[in-house]
């Protein structure tokens, strides 16, 4: 044999072995989130998965469960440990077990307007990232679900107002928890599946959600005021499993990166708009928004305040990312030493 046709042997038998890691490599990723199919969620995670697998020659597909076939955020997380799953869309909050800062967002009363929190976010995003990085999974970006406000069929003008209330809290929220044992009430604690049944039956009155979720959940069919205060921030991100991510090719890893950070930077900017919509359309089908007077202004800031305090002791939360939030808020409580 000739070194020219040993030397045309031995790139065939490269070239054989490189397609086959390619087709080793080839991986298909699991996904699971509450949001329903059709939502403007779902499309845009779907286009972005069409064009990922267009740029990587299909080495790269998504497979979605969405609308909660595979449970709450906590059953995805604990699906992605077992390798059932490998990520999920889910709410920021729920990574509070392996990185306790990402409940940040959360806090009452942390942003007062919309502008303030997407100013604030262009450097505490990117803490957060870096955070869940090191944590064991990787982040595409972090997307805005609006404010929530406190919506009931009877007005609520103060605090007292509030403990008359049937209110529900979601199930293990700690900041709901916390705002109730401050006021002395116990809340009613349901899965999001049955507050619309809740709300029907009578068995609640009173929620905390954004405009857009009451609109998107029918919650607004049952309630008729809204105080007129934003109570804190809702986010959500999609996240993988770091290990099965590290098994993507660099070249493929940076392909998912750019798209699904593309699609996350969409739907964090169209969610704002929409939300802004929300309010007007809750307005206009007749739901009327209270302000609180400014004495009870001062009632709810010093709840804000006490459940601030114990989310600061629970969590601990890194001194760059709480001093990055509360740049505006020079009266913020103190992290605890």
């Amino acid at each position: 044999m000739n070194n020219k046709f040993k030397n045309i042997l031995l790139v065939l038998v490269a070239v054989s072995i490189s397609l086959a890691v390619d087709t080793l490599q080839a991986k298909s990723i699991k996904i699971a989130t509450l949001s329903p199919d059709g939502t403007f969620w779902m499309k845009s995670m779907r286009a972005g998965a069409k064009e990922i697998k267009e740029k990587t020659q299909g080495r790269v597909k998504f497979k979605f469960y969405p609308g909660g076939v595979m449970g709450n955020d906590d059953n995805i997380l604990r699906k992605i440990r077992i390798g059932q799953l490998h990520g999920g869309a889910i709410t920021i909050g729920a990574l509070s077990h392996s990185t306790p800062d990402t409940t940040i967002y959360g806090l009452p009363f942390l942003f007062s307007t919309l502008d303030e929190a997407k100013e604030i976010r262009k450097l505490s995003d990117q803490l957060l990232h870096e955070k869940i990085e090191e944590n064991g999974f990787v982040c595409f970006g972090i997307a805005q679900g609006g404010f929530t406000y406190l919506m009931s069929k009877e007005p609520i003008n103060n605090l007292d107002d509030l403990r008359n209330q049937k209110s529900w809290v979601p199930e293990g929220s700690d900041v709901g928890l916390s705002v109730y044992r401050y006021i002395g009430v116990t809340p009613i604690s349901l899965p999001m599946s049955d507050v619309l049944t809740g709300l029907q039956t009578g068995l609640i009155n009173t929620v905390v959600t954004s405009p857009i979720g009451a609109l998107a959940l029918q919650w607004h069919t049952h309630v008729n005021h809204v105080v007129d205060l934003p109570l804190n921030y809702l986010s959500a991100m999609m996240i993988i499993d770091k290990k099965v991510f590290n098994k993507l090719s660099k070249t493929d890893q940076e392909i998912v990166r750019g798209v699904m950070e593309g699609v996350y930077k969409k739907i964090d900017e169209q969610n704002r708009v929409d939300n802004i919509a929300a309010r007007a359309a809750l307005v206009n089908q007749g739901v009327k928004f209270v302000k609180l007077s400014d004495k009870e202004k001062v009632n709810w800031d010093k709840l804000g305040d006490s459940v601030t305090k114990e989310m600061l002791t629970k969590y601990k939360y890194s001194d760059d990312l709480y001093k990055a939030v509360t740049v505006n808020k020079p009266d913020a409580p103190a992290l605890p030493k």
